[in-house]
């Protein structure tokens, strides 16, 4: 039984919608990534599940609980955000002993003088103050404890912010893009720290980041977010390999898969340009446009004249461990990219005349509604026609 479900959350804003009925679940200790580009809508979820918004409809449920009409403070979830929102004129642990002590402590206990009388204060914030001691000492940050905001770096705010999170024990952990404040090299380091983290809570956690190696490298499952819409929920090999969606597939992947428009006929030949593929999938018999996607992997480089497609080079990227190769199609005039070994682009030039081959196993094909045709239906590559 999921310990963490989102049911059908609807949302629009002046008449345009921007969830679109959204549901996922969540096993106890798992770490979903929430994945889309700007604007899909995934911090707006996040939101609504914190109880900072509220959904137009749907069901939010923690265990057997149903949380939808609950305030924030009453949820049990603790959220950090993209400007990890810490009180500037309070230390580290001061930000940090905020949750215990509006759930431990009265209103009254809460008063600078008049709280310090009161019966059971005192043994109260001592209490607090032995919970934050103790995470600040399990994040590494007992030595910052008395130092501001303004007097941290980036990643040690970070760390309070997610202390502060933590300390409170909560049912469902959310995150909004926590690391995006962080340099290049800190944010890396900060991905094992999360997830270390998040293995010790041992709660649901929903991450929401736009950055795809984010979400693929942290997260148990991602959930792909386009226009409102969870188009696919997967293990991060899972959503690479065998995308559901041609929007999925677009999204995922640095750099991006190739993609070629193409027919089909009734003899289950696909045409793109003066490529031709003979599927043995009989879901892909009957005439109609298909899209082929290959990662850029899988695409090989041959010499003029060899291959199933004749391009010529643009230019050349390369990035140490491997040259991404950006070739014009002399057919139909697309660019394909291949991902090869620096030893394989040795010598290219920009404008040099190329083939270029693709692993037929690799081949993905896409309907014209955009859902992925099943899996491995190209069974072999032929060689371009005379008459395209």
């Amino acid at each position: 039984m999921s310990v963490f479900s989102l049911r059908d959350i609807n949302k629009s804003f002046a008449g345009n919608a921007i969830l679109k009925g959204v549901s996922l679940e969540a096993e106890a200790g798992e770490f979903i990534a929430l994945v889309g580009p700007s604007g899909c809508g995934k911090s707006t979820l996040l939101r609504i599940v914190a109880g900072l918004d509220h959904a137009d409809s749907g069901e939010i449920r923690i265990g057997d609980r149903e949380m939808s009409k609950l305030t924030a403070a009453d949820r049990n979830i603790a959220m950090v955000f993209q400007s990890y929102a810490l009180y500037p004129h309070l230390t580290a642990g001061q930000n940090i002993a905020v949750p215990l002590a509006m759930r431990k402590l009265t209103g009254m206990q809460r008063l600078p003088l008049i709280g310090t009388l009161l019966p059971g204060q005192r043994q109260i914030c001592a209490d607090i103050q032995r919970q934050v001691h103790a995470m600040a000492v399990s994040l590494k940050i007992d030595h910052l404890l008395d130092r501001k905001p303004g007097q941290m770096s980036g990643g040690q705010r970070q760390r309070v912010a997610l202390a502060r999170a933590m300390v409170r024990n909560p049912s469902v952990f959310l995150m909004d893009e926590p690391l995006s404040n962080l340099d290049a090299n800190l944010r890396v380091h900060a991905r094992g720290e999360i997830v270390d983290l998040h293995r010790r809570a041992g709660v649901p956690t929903l991450y929401v980041t736009h950055d795809q190696s984010e979400a693929l490298s942290m997260a148990d499952r991602v959930a792909v977010m386009i226009s409102g819409n969870l188009l696919q929920l997967a293990p991060p090999q899972v959503i690479y390999d065998d995308p559901s969606h041609i929007e999925v597939a677009r999204f995922i992947g640095q750099p991006r898969i190739n993609l070629l428009l193409g027919k089909k006929d009734l003899h289950g030949i696909v045409q793109f340009g003066a490529l031709r593929l003979a599927s043995s999938s009989s879901d892909a018999q009957g005439d109609g446009s298909v899209t082929l996607g290959v990662r850029p992997e899988f695409v090989r480089l041959r010499v003029e004249g060899q291959g199933a497609l004749a391009a010529r080079v643009e230019r050349l990227e390369f990035l140490g461990s491997e040259v991404i190769v950006f070739a014009k199609l002399a057919a139909i005039g697309e660019t394909m990219l291949a991902k090869v070994a620096p030893g394989d682009a040795r010598g290219l030039v920009a404008g040099q005349p190329i083939g270029l081959d693709m692993d037929p196993a690799h081949v993905m094909l896409f309907a014209e509604d955009g859902g992925r045709l099943p899996a491995a239906p190209v069974s072999a590559v032929l060689r371009e026609t005379a008459h395209g």
